[in-house]
């Protein structure tokens, strides 16, 4: 189920267990059940009903706070979110309410001395088509950087480094200015881009996300946060 996109493996075990998963149009209960690629899966009203409950969260994270499991003197980023931290021009008719910080998880990282466009998602669905295995959704960063860099280190930017012994995926990467960079990847490994730009002899000084996929940051204040529309997409 989750390989197919229906939903999340978490999701799946719950769906499983009320009933609410069909294989060829019959019922199945039973955890772990085998079937043939060949079979047709479908989900029923109800967990398709509670899909459409599900929510997505688009905040401007700000310094400070990491995007994932809390840390020592740290607050994670999920904790941003609240009634009066809505942004005032969200257009979605959503009313907040906590159920929608319930299993809310990040799709993805962003370090604690990075901000930007952070997703949050109850979405077993959407979490996959950003951060799983074959995901091809680019992130798009605005890199402040301090160092000479050289026309090779910028060829090298965009494709011919390694990181923990692995080739990295081609990057967009380009000069804006002096000291500012524009990265577009398609992969998330740990501080990435930092880890990059030491690699060609520069140091970091500020990293912004503002763009995943077709969803921008935009004019979404820090620290804000507002949800992802209905007529919104990632691809």
């Amino acid at each position: 189920m989750a390989s197919k996109g229906l939903c999340s493996r978490r999701e799946a075990d719950r769906y499983i267990e009320q009933g609410w998963v069909c294989v060829d149009g019959q019922p199945v209960s039973e955890l772990g059940i085998k079937i043939y690629p060949s079979q047709t899966i479908t989900l029923n009203h109800a967990a398709m009903t509670r899909q459409n409950q599900l929510v997505t969260i688009l905040l401007n994270k700000p310094i400070g706070y990491v995007s994932g499991q809390p840390e020592p003197g740290y607050r994670p980023a999920a904790g941003l979110i609240s009634a009066a931290s809505r942004y005032h021009l969200d257009r979605s008719p959503l009313r907040f309410s906590l159920q929608h910080l319930k299993h809310l998880a990040p799709a993805g990282r962003l370090d604690i001395d990075s901000q930007g466009l952070l997703v949050l998602t109850q979405d077993g669905r959407i979490a996959r088509q950003l951060i799983g295995e074959h995901s091809q959704i680019e992130k798009e960063y605005l890199v402040r950087v301090a160092g000479n860099l050289t026309v090779e280190g910028l060829a090298l930017l965009n494709h011919g480094l390694q990181l923990d012994g692995r080739p990295l995926k081609p990057a967009k990467v380009s000069r804006l200015n002096r000291d500012q960079l524009q990265f577009v990847l398609r992969e998330g490994k740990k501080r990435q881009i930092r880890r990059m730009c030491e690699l060609v002899g520069l140091q970091v000084t500020g990293l912004k996300r503002v763009r995943i996929g077709r969803i921008r940051l935009a004019d979404l204040p820090q620290g804000k946060w507002r949800y992802l529309g209905q007529e919104e997409s990632f691809t």
